[in-house]
């Protein structure tokens, strides 16, 4: 079986002056999306995976958004130079892991659109400039009302 997911980041205070965006595609061939750039509020970005589910198997994503293995996906925001911020002197991604989504949240989320699954993540990190690599520790993700 397999539909669409809806999903959103919430990255929190990311660091001032900044752009952030959701990476659509893979490799050289990417765009940044929903570009935002902070002024040190949360941010927010929603996009579609379309996911199957197989019996006793682990969920699989799919989609312009997803990267990664399949038993090892992963969705990008790309910062600073890496999101067409010209001049920055940033230029990293944060890798935010869909591992997690469990198939519970997955059917109860088709069963209900005003639901969505989230996560939050801080948006800064140790060096006070924009947290990037894996997301530690990740907190995981959530239904919410949306």
């Amino acid at each position: 079986m397999e539909n669409e997911l809806r999903l959103r980041i919430i990255l929190e205070n990311p660091t001032v002056g900044v752009d952030f965006g959701l990476q659509k595609g893979s490799g050289n061939k990417y765009e940044t999306v929903q570009k935002q750039l902070s002024i040190g509020k949360n941010l927010f970005f929603e996009f579609n995976a379309r996911v199957k589910l197989a019996d006793n198997k682990s969920p699989v994503f799919l989609g312009s958004f997803v990267q990664g293995t399949p038993i090892d996906r992963f969705v990008y925001i790309d910062i600073g130079t890496y999101a067409g911020q010209k001049y920055s002197k940033w230029g990293r991604r944060l890798k935010i892991p869909l591992s997690g989504i469990t198939p519970d949240m997955i059917q109860q989320s088709f069963s209900n659109p005003n639901l969505v699954i989230e996560t939050s993540v801080s948006g800064t990190g140790k060096d006070g400039g924009p947290n990037c690599g894996t997301v530690k520790p990740f907190s995981g993700w959530k239904l919410k009302v949306s």
